[in-house]
């Protein structure tokens, strides 16, 4: 009979545990705000919560993941991306109705613990921690060997924002006439990556370190950028103009996420020659040979954020958030009819 079989036998190094909790805890420790009672370490994150200024005070909950991208990750080694994904996706969601993001908590989950990737997974979501005001307070980082290949590991986040109930926007005061304006993505985000693997590594038979003519930098390079934040184009927006609805383009591309905060008798008609589409995605079409209903069925193609405002603030909206630095366009407007999205396709 075996003797002496331990856990480091099983394939779990507590030491690595231990390893990994001291570098993310230090990590994690530069995006603590005043509120932060209690971050990583304890069994439980604190944050004191400051209603100041918020008459009916509503916490905002959402929780994510970064989906097959993390393929990409694995495939290339580069790992400091994908945690800034993670943390952009769910600020970008908990935005639409308004809210100030909070606190953010991670689970990541790894076949073997190896501290050096999982301190720049962790940098990563740090970095875009500080960049969203908010406090990374704690999370899960979990060995379970055999349940993952060799190198593979699976990333979760879950996010606390905080709004004023009057202040919640909620698309239920969208009117036909209204005007949509639409803000550039930083590319395909993190959706619709089954398909983009698909076509580039099983088809296309092609590297991430290939460099086509139509990106002008590497397949990595060009599929690794990570999402956008609309934090602070939204709260300059939301300062000056009063916005009606907001959509995060996501999976189900444009016509599945406005159709979610569409009123009935409403219908949004987009225009989809009002701005230019990333090489990302024309490069993908055509290596796949994929129709322009399938590309904005899947993909964000080019836009990340929708907001909707009344008719005559449209045009004056693009111009501020141009001054303010943001890639905006006019892209269609809200009609009369059945609670919908119509799409005007170029060609």
């Amino acid at each position: 009979m075996p003797t002496n079989i331990d856990y480091e036998a099983a394939g779990v190094s507590i030491s690595a545990g231990d390893e990994v909790v001291k570098r993310i805890g230090a990590l994690a420790a530069r995006t603590y705000s005043g509120s932060v009672l209690a971050g990583v370490g304890p069994f439980s994150g604190l944050l004191a919560l400051d209603t100041a200024g918020l008459s009916e005070p509503v916490l905002v909950h959402s929780a994510d993941g970064v989906g097959t991208k993390l393929k990409l990750a694995f495939m290339t080694g580069r790992h400091a991306t994908i945690g800034i994904d993670l943390v952009n996706h769910c600020v970008d969601d908990i935005i639409t109705c308004g809210a100030k993001p909070l606190a953010f908590l991670d689970y990541l989950s790894m076949g073997r613990l190896e501290p050096e990737v999982a301190e720049e997974i962790v940098g990563g979501l740090a970095t875009a921690c500080r960049e969203n005001k908010m406090s990374l307070i704690g999370g899960e980082t979990a060995e379970m060997p055999g349940f993952y290949a060799e190198g593979e590991y699976d990333l979760a986040g879950f996010i606390t924002g905080i709004v004023d109930k009057s202040e919640i926007i909620d698309g239920s005061q969208i009117q036909p006439g209204d005007m949509l304006v639409g803000l550039a993505s930083s590319g395909p985000h993190t959706n619709g990556y089954s398909l983009i693997r698909k076509i580039v590594f099983d088809v296309a038979k092609a590297s991430p370190d290939d460099v086509p003519d139509e990106l002008g930098c590497s397949i990595a390079d060009a599929l690794l950028v990570p999402h956008k934040s609309y934090l602070s184009d939204l709260v300059r927006a939301h300062n000056t103009f009063e916005i009606q609805g907001v959509a995060h383009i996501t999976g189900g591309g444009i016509g599945g996420n406005l159709s979610r905060i569409l009123p009935d008798g409403c219908q949004a008609l987009i225009d989809t020659t009002r701005w230019e589409f990333p090489p990302v995605f024309r490069w993908l079409q055509t290596l796949g040979g994929v129709t322009n209903e399938e590309m904005f069925k899947v993909f964000n193609m080019g836009i990340g954020f929708v907001l909707i405002v009344r008719k005559d603030d449209g045009p004056q909206l693009v111009e501020f958030l141009r001054e303010k630095g943001a890639d905006a366009c006019l892209m269609g407007h809200i009609a009369d009819g059945p609670r919908r999205v119509r799409l005007v396709m170029p060609g």
